[in-house]
């Protein structure tokens, strides 16, 4: 019980997200239309899924749900090794029409990072 296996997205618009992660990002998929009903990334270890935004929340309980649009206090994150990375990854970021919400820059405990959202204004 101690993982997470999957992490699902609620998106807008299934192709854009699809494009932006698949095409923009590079991720890895076995999704060949652009607009399915659900969409599955080969990534290691925990799953990344996209789904329709107004299907998840029927699936959830749409009487109790609200769909916001501002900062939920969760982000996703990718790592990589080398500082140069960073910004090779907020370049492929902006070539995909993603927001750069923080510029690549030092920070206070020794990193080097920056925070984009994707085109649902997920971090």
């Amino acid at each position: 019980m101690n993982k997470i296996t999957c992490i699902c997205l609620g998106v807008k618009n299934m192709e854009k997200s699809i494009k932006f992660y698949r095409d923009g990002l590079g991720y890895k998929t076995n999704c060949k239309e652009n607009n399915p009903p659900v969409c599955f990334f080969d990534t290691p270890g925990t799953k990344f899924e996209l789904y329709p935004l107004d299907l998840l929340v029927k699936d959830i309980d749409e009487s109790t749900l609200k769909i916001g649009s501002g900062f939920s206090g969760f982000t996703l994150a990718y790592n990589v090794e080398k500082k140069e990375d960073v910004d090779k990854v907020i370049e492929l970021v902006k070539n995909a029409g993603g927001k750069i919400i923080k510029e690549p820059q030092n920070v206070f405990w020794g990193g080097y990072h920056a925070y984009f959202s994707d085109l649902d204004n997920y971090f």
